[in-house]
C-alpha cells in the first residue's frame, strides 16, 4: 500500500458494502446507487491504492487477502465513525455516576424539586447528591460538583452564569394583620413583630437590611429562611423571603414592593476543572435554561396569588 495515498471514506463505504454483500448488485440495493456506480467507485479505489481487493469469480466478488486485511480495518473504522455519530447526537450519551449539588433550603422548597425531576426524567443514570447547607460548599475542594444558589458575585476558580436577580420581600400571614386590625398599607414595618435570623445567616443581605431596619428585637429568631416561612405562616410576625419562596407560599401574602437592599443574584457555579465533564455540562446547561424560564418569579414581578 503506498502510504501517500489518502484513503477515501466514501469510497471505503463502497468497498465494505461489496464484500459484505459478496455480489456488486446487492451492494447497490443496500447502498441505494445502481451498479455501475458501485462498479466504478470499487474500481477507482483499487486503482488509487494499486490494490487488488476483490477476486471476479462467477459466484461474486471475493475478497484477496490484501481486501481481508483493508476490511479488517475498515470495518473498526466503520464501527468507531457510526458509535462517534450516535455519541455526537446524544442517543446513546448515557450519563452515568452521581452529582453533588449544593443549593439553599429556601430552593429546594420551591422551584428546584420540579427541575431535579425533569433532568432525572431525561438522565436516569446519574444520582443526584443534593446538599442545602447555608456555607457556601467548597467547590474547589469537590465537596460539591454544582452550586445554585444567591451570591453577591462570583467567587474565583468558579465557573458559571447568572440567572436572574433574586428579589426579596416582606411577608405575613392573613392572620397576623387580622389579629392586629392592620393591612398591608397601614402597618408600619419597622415597628412589627419580626422572625429574626440566627448566626448562620448573620452575613446575609436580609439579615444586614433587617439590622439597619427594625426598631424591636426579634420575637422569634431562626436559622434558616424555610423555618422563617412557616413561623410567618403561623402568624408569629413578620418575615423577609425571597419572592420565589414567599410568593409560592399559599397562607402568606407580600406587604410592599421588593426591597432593593436585599437583591442578590442567583448563580449556577462550578469549578472549572469539572465543567467539562458530561454529566456537569449536560446538568448545568438544562438547569440554567429551566431556571431562566422562572425568571419573572425570581426577579418578585410574579404577583402574589
Amino acid at each position: 500500500m503506498h502510504s501517500h495515498h489518502r484513503i477515501d471514506w466514501e469510497d471505503l463505504r463502497f468497498v465494505l458494502a461489496v464484500a459484505e454483500a459478496n455480489s456488486l448488485a446487492a451492494a447497490a440495493r443496500a447502498l441505494g446507487v445502481n451498479h455501475t456506480t458501485v462498479l466504478r467507485r470499487v474500481g477507482s479505489f483499487e486503482q488509487k491504492l494499486g490494490v487488488r481487493l476483490f477476486d471476479r469469480l462467477p459466484s461474486g466478488y471475493m475478497l484477496t487477502a490484501g481486501g481481508e486485511e483493508l476490511l479488517a480495518v475498515a470495518r473498526q473504522m466503520a464501527e468507531t465513525v457510526t458509535e462517534l455519530e450516535r455519541r455526537l447526537t446524544g442517543q446513546d450519551l448515557r450519563l452515568e455516576g452521581s452529582l453533588r449539588i449544593t443549593t439553599t433550603d429556601t430552593l429546594m422548597a420551591s422551584i428546584l424539586p420540579s427541575i431535579l425531576a425533569d433532568f432525572r426524567q431525561r438522565h436516569p443514570g446519574v444520582l443526584l447528591e443534593v446538599s442545602t447547607s447555608n456555607a457556601l460548599a467548597n467547590l474547589s475542594h469537590r465537596d460539591a460538583d454544582v452550586a445554585i444558589r444567591p451570591a453577591v458575585d462570583s467567587p474565583d476558580a468558579l465557573v458559571g452564569r447568572r440567572i436572574a436577580k433574586v428579589a426579596f420581600a416582606v411577608y405575613a400571614a392573613p392572620s397576623y394583620l387580622d389579629v392586629r386590625e392592620l393591612t398591608a398599607d397601614t402597618l408600619d414595618i419597622a415597628r412589627e413583630h419580626w422572625i429574626g435570623l440566627g448566626d448562620a445567616l448573620a452575613s446575609t443581605s436580609v439579615a444586614r437590611w433587617m439590622r439597619a431596619t427594625l426598631v424591636a428585637p426579634a420575637v422569634l429568631r431562626c436559622d434558616s429562611l424555610v423555618t422563617a416561612r412557616e413561623a410567618a405562616k403561623a402568624g408569629i410576625g413578620l418575615a423577609a423571603l425571597p419572592c420565589y419562596l414567599g410568593d409560592t407560599t399559599p397562607g402568606l401574602i407580600r406587604i410592599g414592593a421588593p426591597v432593593a437592599d436585599m437583591t442578590r443574584e442567583l448563580w449556577l457555579l462550578t469549578h472549572e476543572d469539572l465543567r467539562r465533564t458530561a454529566r456537569v455540562s449536560a446538568f448545568t446547561e438544562f438547569v440554567g435554561q429551566a431556571l431562566a424560564k422562572h425568571r419573572p418569579l425570581l426577579e418578585g414581578n410574579k404577583p402574589s396569588t
